[in-house]
Order: C-alpha cells, then sequence, then structure tokens
C-alpha cells in the first residue's frame, strides 16, 4: 500500500469551502463528508479534511490559527504542466482566491493562492529533465 497523506483544514463554512475546491475540480468522497467534514479528493494519494471549526477542535486542544495575521502551513502541490498550474490557480481566482504573483525559474514555475479561509497553496511546475538522480 502506498502512502498517503491527509491534510486536515479547519474551515468556517464547510459547503462553501466545498463549492470552492469543487471549481478547482476536485471532487469528494461522499463516504467521509457531512455537515462538519469534507473528504476532498486531490489524487489517489492526497486528500483534505476540511473540518468546521467545532470539528478540528476535537482533534487538538491547540488554538486555531488566525490566517488573518498567521499562517500555519504551506501546502505545495506539484503538477504535470505549467498549463495544468495556471489552469488550477487561474480557477482558484475565479472562484474567490487571491493569487500570489508568478515566480519563474526557469526549471520550474510557482504560482499560488489564498484559499477562502486564508490557507496558502503553492501549485508547482518543475521540468522533470531537471531533477537529477539521486
Amino acid at each position: 500500500m502506498s502512502t498517503k497523506i491527509f491534510l486536515n483544514l479547519p474551515v468556517k463554512d464547510v459547503k462553501r469551502s466545498m463549492a470552492f475546491f469543487t471549481e478547482l475540480g476536485w471532487t469528494f468522497n461522499k463516504q467521509f463528508t457531512d455537515d462538519t467534514a469534507a473528504s476532498m479528493v486531490i489524487s489517489d494519494d492526497i486528500y483534505c479534511m476540511l473540518l468546521s471549526h467545532e470539528k478540528f477542535r476535537q482533534f487538538t486542544d491547540k488554538a486555531i490559527t488566525d490566517t488573518a495575521t498567521s499562517t500555519e502551513v504551506l501546502i505545495a502541490l506539484a503538477l504535470d504542466s505549467k498549463e495544468a498550474v495556471h489552469t488550477l490557480v487561474d480557477a482558484a481566482v475565479r472562484a474567490g482566491a487571491t493569487a500570489e504573483p508568478l515566480n519563474d525559474y526557469g526549471f520550474m514555475i510557482q504560482r499560488a493562492f489564498v484559499d477562502l479561509d486564508g490557507h496558502n497553496w503553492a501549485i508547482n511546475y518543475m521540468d522533470p529533465a531537471h531533477v537529477q538522480p539521486s
């Protein structure tokens, strides 16, 4: 079995967040989705649980970060092409996200957006020819 990643993000309004991420082309596993949580499928191995603040607090005693003044995590996703990066970030902006400036490193580009709850998503493409074998 491959390793899977499950991000857990607190959101103010689960339904609103689901509508936003649906606009980006991501889907939800209805088996693990209700009014307090939504299981977002990003890929076969990457999932994101969008949890109401009340639900999120069931998993930690720590305060939820105020994303208006602090950053709790930078979520970076690598896509297969520059076009895919632009398509995803443009869709996020149309759905209400705030875009960050494009970073072009020659061999890699990065575009980022801040979602409706202030979470930072860095969307990248790196030319595979540039990656050295380890």
